[in-house]
């Protein structure tokens, strides 16, 4: 890892909590995205949605439908459609590998995260399989034990 790239503030925009808790997300991939001015201005000042948001990939290229972008309060004629679909920057090699991964049952990409580093906007999108009913029911007994268990070693501590 080169000296830049350690030092290099990340700025989180949003988080989709809600994509971890329907899927299991096996991989993540870091994408750029293909902004205006004003919706990097907006982005800057924290005003962006992922929730119901999906990614999806047409012939060699790689699109997110339904992130939400909320106008810029002084962009005036200039700012875009809030919610139109926005084209991912991906390599090549990796549009081919989501290809092949999502035409296997049950995946598709969420993305998960939104995100300065250092100027540009990165968005990144997880290869999720949906959980059923009963994986989050036991996502959410887990999570309780953990914290009855933290719970626990707080009152030792005391």
């Amino acid at each position: 890892m080169s000296e830049s790239r350690k030092t290099e503030h990340i700025k989180p925009v949003a988080t989709n909590r809600k994509a971890y808790h329907d899927f299991f997300i096996d991989e993540t991939y870091e994408a750029g995205l293909e902004l205006t001015g004003t919706e990097v201005k907006s982005l800057r000042a924290g005003r962006a949605n992922l929730k119901e948001s999906y990614a999806v990939i047409k012939g060699e290229e790689a699109f997110v439908v339904g992130l939400h972008i909320s106008p810029y309060k002084q962009g005036g004629i200039f700012n875009a459609d809030p919610d139109r679909t926005r084209k991912l920057l991906l390599h090549r090699r990796e549009i081919r590998s989501l290809i092949g991964k999502t035409r296997e049952k049950g995946y598709t990409l969420v993305p998960t995260k939104l995100y300065f580093r250092g100027p540009r906007a990165k968005l990144e999108i997880g290869l999720a399989r949906g959980k059923k009913l009963f994986d989050k029911r036991r996502a959410l007994a887990e999570k309780e034990a953990q914290r009855e268990v933290e719970r626990g070693l707080k009152e030792r501590q005391r």
